[in-house]
């Protein structure tokens, strides 16, 4: 399924209650915004998820859907409450109680990308702000809903899989001196959103790929995670955070010489983590 938001690629039959997205590897930077930045695109591209939909396109032949945004982090952001909007940015809009997010830049409407750059010149007004939202966070978060909810119905479970990646500079800063770095950050906002089966299972696929993993630092997971998380209704959500040095040039948002031998890893993990929401065969009733 298209639309000018997301793409959703489902698999000719669904056999998992794992289901995977990705909202901020979304790269279609339409040439209206880009005129309105004061950036050029390769530093707007600084807060794209690139290549985390790459990473995860065999998720239709393991037997799971897989959601894909296509409008890019710098011009909405849809790990965000519909509401973090910043009056910093957008004209109009009342100050709220501290938010650390918005109060940062990195609201809804996002006014910086990474290293702290600003997007726009000055402001825009509340009605794009409002046009964004409607044009664009509704029909990805519908389509996300209804996603969890047919695969909740098919299978009396849903695990969402919400694939996002970390800039390496932003993990080793967060790791105490002569320790490793993790690969891999898993996110379920401390129990939370998902169950501790789930997540140690996860966990487990990505380890037993080579791959060191940490738990809920420095990424608890955000909107999507709080909002979709329900372990108690068999509704789990895991925010994973990959690091970016393992499979791209940072600086040049390029595929690294290794991209297609982290995918093969990557893919070997999807298998894994799709068949923990595949139904338990039925045993034959002994004759």
């Amino acid at each position: 399924m298209q639309h000018n938001t997301y793409r959703l690629l489902r698999p000719t039959v669904q056999t998992s209650a794992v289901i995977f997205a990705s909202p901020h590897s979304g790269r279609a930077y339409a040439p209206d915004f880009l005129a309105q930045s004061v950036l050029d695109p390769l530093m707007l591209r600084s807060s794209e998820d690139a290549f985390v939909d790459e990473l995860f396109a065999a998720a239709p032949q393991i037997g799971s859907a897989l959601l894909l945004a296509e409008v890019p982090r710098a011009f909405l952001d849809l790990n965000r409450a519909p509401d973090e909007l910043d009056p910093a940015l957008i004209e109009g809009v009342q100050r709220a109680p501290h938010n650390p997010r918005v109060s940062s830049g990195i609201g809804v409407i996002p006014r910086v990308v990474a290293g702290g750059r600003h997007i726009y010149r000055g402001k825009i007004s509340l009605s794009e702000a409002e046009a964004r939202l409607r044009a664009h966070w509704y029909p990805y978060h519908n389509a996300l809903r209804d996603l969890m909810e047919q695969t909740h119905a098919l299978f009396g479970e849903a695990i969402l899989v919400d694939c996002h990646s970390m800039p390496h500079e932003a993990i080793d800063s967060h790791t105490r001196p002569g320790q490793p770095c993790p690969d891999v950050v898993l996110g379920d906002r401390f129990g939370a959103a998902c169950g501790p089966q789930v997540m140690d299972a996860i966990e487990a696929a990505f380890t037993e790929a080579g791959l060191r993993v940490a738990r809920n630092a420095p990424f608890a997971g955000a909107f999507i995670a709080q909002s979709y998380g329900r372990p108690s209704a068999r509704r789990h959500v895991i925010q994973v955070e990959i690091d970016r040095s393992l499979y791209m040039d940072e600086a040049r948002v390029e595929r690294g010489r290794n991209f297609s031998c982290f995918r093969s890893v990557m893919t070997t993990v999807l298998a894994r983590i799709a068949d923990l929401g595949r139904p338990a065969p039925v045993a034959l009733a002994a004759e």
